[in-house]
């Protein structure tokens, strides 16, 4: 398959989010969203109407990009859910640092809410990379309790299709 196929098979797999996606599906799928989303900024300095609709269309990729993070998370037999680990604290941060400011805006660094908001970021941040780790990370060889291995014999016609 060429960088191409990897890019848009997640089109294709939509808001299937059972089974396995194999690393360069992953990657090469967010490459594509990276490229897509510096263009989109590009255009939306050039024309904001025109970038306005092209960023609410670019809006329905998400449900193939969480789509097939979870697939690439049970490639390598990890719940999909690891997706949403770091959505938490980062939520719960957000949270505490706002109270914070609408409360106390002048000392918002003395507030207790604030060093609390910023513990939450840090923890978020760690699960985020920890989940960062896990699509870097080969899938397991042979089935797993998701799905045949993407590589294995039985979806080789599938991927050098």
């Amino acid at each position: 398959m060429t960088p191409m196929d990897w890019a848009m098979r997640p089109l294709k797999r939509f808001a299937e989010f059972s089974g396995r996606s194999p690393r360069a599906e992953y990657w090469w799928f967010y490459l594509g969203y990276i490229v897509l989303s510096v263009l989109l900024n590009i255009i939306t300095n050039i024309s904001a109407i025109l970038g306005m609709v092209l960023s609410l269309a670019s809006l329905v990729l998400i449900i193939p990009f969480i789509a097939v993070g979870v697939r690439r998370l049970h490639d390598i037999d990890r719940t999909g859910w690891w997706l949403l680990a770091p959505v938490v604290p980062y939520a719960l941060g957000f949270a505490m640092i706002g109270t914070a400011v609408f409360t106390n805006p002048e000392g918002i660094a003395a507030s207790g809410g604030f060093g609390v908001g910023m513990i939450f970021f840090g923890i978020g941040l760690i699960l985020a990379l920890v989940v960062f780790v896990f699509t870097l990370l080969p899938g397991t060889k042979g089935s797993n309790r998701y799905g045949p291995d993407p590589y294995g014999p039985d979806n080789l016609h599938e991927v050098f299709a």
